[in-house]
């Protein structure tokens, strides 16, 4: 993944690498809007994230893949409408919300017994993930009721120097946060309309109940 990008981007990709190994958070262009990002399995980074973004505790986090072989080794099960939506959707803006193995450590799904996955369309989260090695925790790069960061400018405006890196790639052309479907029910559950409209998910699921969420 590293051989296809700039060398400006591949240094920052490798320091963001290195950090979020120590544990810390950084900031990260995505397909749809820059996203805060932290090792998964390390608890104080995962706190660092909720102090960062201001985001209230009961709210879980979702987690960046790789791979869609990856999706396995998170969730404890994936109902077949799941693989439906992820060979048509991902790589993109789809999140999934699926049932989580234990290897998923509770606070990032706030104590809950699911998890949100996503693997983006953009070579950088995918390269983050392949150096670390493992999930990357996945949050959009703002402080929680404040507008989405599309440039890594307006991450500095509203994170500043809370964070320890902020891999500018640009401006994020997708613009709209990812759609958020629930597949852990019999009938799928949009609760959260974005990037993928409700239209194109009816297309492969057929019945899909539409949810307002955060």
């Amino acid at each position: 993944m590293l051989d296809r990008l700039p060398s400006d981007i591949k240094r920052q990709i490798r320091e963001g690498v290195s950090i979020l190994k120590q544990g810390g958070v950084i900031a990260l262009p995505t397909d749809t809007v820059y996203g805060l990002g932290a090792s998964a399995n390390i608890y104080q980074a995962v706190e660092r994230v909720y102090e960062v973004k201001k985001r209230p505790r009961h709210m879980p986090l979702s987690l960046f893949l790789a791979h869609m072989s990856q999706i396995s080794d998170v969730a404890e099960l994936i109902p077949p409408v799941g693989w439906l939506l992820a060979e048509k959707f991902l790589p993109g803006a789809l999140t999934l919300v699926l049932p989580k193995s234990r290897s998923v450590p509770d606070i990032v799904t706030a104590g809950g017994t699911t998890v949100a996955v996503r693997i983006p369309a953009h070579p950088v989260p995918i390269a983050l993930v392949e150096g670390l090695g493992m999930p990357v925790l996945g949050t959009s790069a703002n402080q929680s009721g404040k507008p989405s960061a599309l440039t890594a400018a307006e991450v500095y405006s509203q994170l500043g120097d809370k964070i320890d890196l902020v891999i500018d790639g640009g401006q994020c052309t997708g613009g709209r946060e990812s759609t958020i479907v629930d597949v852990t029910g019999e009938t799928p559950i949009v609760l959260r309309e974005g990037a993928i409209a409700l239209r194109d998910l009816e297309e492969v699921c057929g019945d899909i109940i539409s949810k307002k969420g955060e």
